[in-house]
């Protein structure tokens, strides 16, 4: 990810910030300690922490290296343990586990902010820099000092959505009780961010093939975890007696592409709310496995190899 590219922020108790000070305290690093370690004053390191400056994903990265973590552990909420199972304060009604389903307004700097405008406008071949440039209202080389190329704009961006996947996914994962609720939760998460950051969504759905390698294959793998998640959750649910889809895999796959094409027709402020739409389509996905939208075709069924060859699914 571009070090320049910034992580979304909330408030000072729910922002990117109050997750690295809750990492920091966790490894018992002081801030001073850390802020030395990452080369800032402990006043930035603190601003950070309190959601009064921007965390840039370079800088998580250098932190999440100091506290010896992984970016998406830090990014990651804390879940309920069986310890707080008792705990009915307003904090635990909330849910910490409940962060997957917020989604706060990105702070994106200018010039990836102005990328994406003009990725939506014109594609990504037909925006320039000079384009992108007028619409942050900076120099093409103001541009330049950041961001090297047009194509390391574009990897930002599928950055910045596959991080927020690679947490919010195995968080609504974890958010569940039972194997039919972990599944339902993943879900409903890929439609919320398919419906809540459409625009990062729409341009990783239609821009892959515009990547130079090795991008390419490795925003390919990072897109192949997501489905992998996904396909072993269903093969938890057929274990578990609670699926009997004969065919799991096509399932997965027919579930998740049901949701990544929620952006080329989801508008917000429609009849149905992002919530709405996203626990629909998680009971969908359930009926799917459960074989309980199986209509039979009315065309001769063929042997499995020979409907490939004739490309009927």
């Amino acid at each position: 990810m571009t070090e320049h590219a910034v992580v979304g922020e909330g408030s000072g108790d729910t922002g990117a910030g109050h997750l690295v000070r809750q990492a920091r305290t966790a490894a018992g690093i002081s801030l001073r300690e850390l802020a030395r370690s990452i080369g800032v004053s402990a006043g930035t390191l603190s601003a950070i922490e309190n959601g009064k400056t921007p965390l840039t994903v370079g800088r998580l990265d250098r932190i999440a290296a100091e506290l010896g973590v992984a970016t998406v552990d830090i990014l990651a909420p804390r879940l309920p343990s069986a310890a707080d199972a008792t705990d009915t304060s307003p904090a635990r009604s909330t849910g910490a586990g409940q962060r997957w389903r917020t989604f706060e307004p990105l702070n994106l700097d200018p010039a990836l902010g102005a990328a994406i405008a003009a990725f939506m406008q014109t594609g990504y071949h037909g925006a320039t820099m000079r384009s992108i440039a007028a619409n942050a209202g900076m120099s093409v080389a103001g541009i330049y000092h950041y961001y090297p190329s047009k194509q390391d704009l574009l990897v930002a961006i599928f950055d910045l959505g596959m991080a927020e996947l690679h947490w919010r996914i195995p968080a609504a994962r974890d958010d569940g009780d039972t194997v039919v609720e972990r599944f339902a939760n993943m879900v409903e998460a890929l439609a919320l961010f398919h419906t809540h950051r459409s625009d990062l969504a729409f341009i990783g759905a239609s821009e892959m093939r515009s990547f130079d390698e090795p991008s390419r294959s490795r925003i390919a793998a990072l897109r192949s975890d997501i489905q992998r998640m996904i396909d072993d959750q269903v093969a938890s649910g057929i274990r578990a007696g609670e699926f009997t889809t004969r065919h799991p895999r096509e399932a997965a796959r027919a579930v998740a592409t049901m949701c990544t094409s929620l952006p080329q027709w989801f508008r917000p402020g429609g009849p149905v709310s992002q919530q709405q739409i996203a626990v629909e389509y998680a009971q969908f996905a359930v009926d799917i496995m459960r074989g309980q939208t199986r209509i039979e075709p009315t065309w001769p069924r063929l042997p499995r190899r020979e409907r490939r060859d004739t490309g009927r699914s």
